[in-house]
């Protein structure tokens, strides 16, 4: 099992390459959730996203004889670019398999990233039979986006550096798709703070988790149609393990209620959050009686937007 020690020592091994990103507040939030909201920024981290701290903490840990082999990663988006850009940083060669649909920005990003793009179905079956399929041609060494000691632990760092800063929070709530970010900030809160809740927030539209939390045993995700792309993916067995020891709660949240957290954001803040990254404050806001006059922390956990479509629309009301 994951401790709070591996997270430490992972944030001591990567201190170096990631940024420390802010932690910022807002009055009107504040004002909106009725409540004290801290907002750890990994939609400034290298590639705009959490998943950089833990690529490069698992490409990092690699042996030469590894290296040499090059890594592979099956991901929708954001830990494509993480492991793209953490294995250009240290020498590897990276290949990523991403479903068809997966974003336009994020699929440019990974390739400008240097690694190698391998398109297959958006189903998890295809995802993983095609990864498995590369491996055995060309002994390439999985990184998991989610279901990896190495990865949870680097994502853990995220959440120990907003204690540090800000000292033990009375709930802590994170996005939660393959779970890798929830149980590994659950690792970090915890051991640092025994009393903070942590809350773990996923689309209602994509809640395996949720059903999987009340369970105690797995679900199937079922065709997770929802904006939040980033938690489209299935909830991983060895972060499931660790949400049921930690987590102490997971909700859900609609869609209109994910785009208006994201426009909070954007309006509000000026920060440029993904849908994925907007889950959590959905989430707090959802929650505001359960929470009121409570210190919170939140992590956004990305800020890869597709802009495309917007931006068009602004040329189009030009060319009119």
């Amino acid at each position: 099992m994951i401790t709070l020690q591996d997270i430490q020592s992972a944030h001591d091994r990567i201190r170096h390459a990631v940024t420390r990103t802010p932690v910022m507040t807002s009055h009107a939030v504040d004002e909106m959730a009725g409540c004290r909201v801290f907002f750890k920024c990994e939609n400034f981290q290298k590639v705009g996203a959490f998943k950089f701290r833990g690529a490069y903490n698992a490409v990092s840990q690699l042996t030469e004889a590894e290296k040499q082999q090059g890594v592979i990663a099956h991901s929708s988006g954001n830990h494509a670019q993480a492991l793209a850009l953490a294995s250009s940083m240290l020498g590897v060669k990276a290949v990523i398999v991403m479903p068809r649909n997966s974003s336009k920005v994020k699929i440019e990003a990974t390739r400008g990233y240097g690694a190698e793009v391998v398109f297959c179905a958006p189903t998890l079956e295809s995802r993983t039979t095609t990864t498995q399929k590369l491996i055995a041609e060309h002994g390439y060494v999985l990184i998991h986006p989610y279901n990896d000691p190495r990865v949870i632990a680097g994502a853990g760092t995220a959440a120990l550096e907003l204690i540090e800063e800000i000292g033990c929070v009375d709930y802590l709530f994170v996005p939660v798709g393959g779970g890798g970010l929830l149980s590994g900030s659950s690792i970090a809160v915890k051991g640092r703070c025994g009393k903070s809740k942590v809350i773990g927030v996923e689309p209602k539209n994509a809640d395996d988790a949720y059903r999987s939390f009340r369970a105690k045993k797995l679900q199937p995700s079922v065709d997770p149609q929802t904006i939040a792309d980033g938690l489209r993916t299935s909830l991983g067995e060895t972060g499931f393990k660790i949400i049921l020891q930690n987590v102490d709660d997971i909700m859900t949240v609609t869609e209109a209620e994910i785009i208006a957290a994201m426009r909070i954001l954007w309006e509000r803040m000026k920060l440029v959050v993904e849908p994925s990254g907007a889950v959590p404050l959905a989430g707090v806001l959802a929650a505001h009686e359960r929470v009121r006059a409570a210190k919170i922390g939140v992590i956004l956990s990305g800020g890869n937007v597709d802009l495309d479509g917007m931006f068009r629309e602004y040329e189009l009301s030009i060319v009119k």
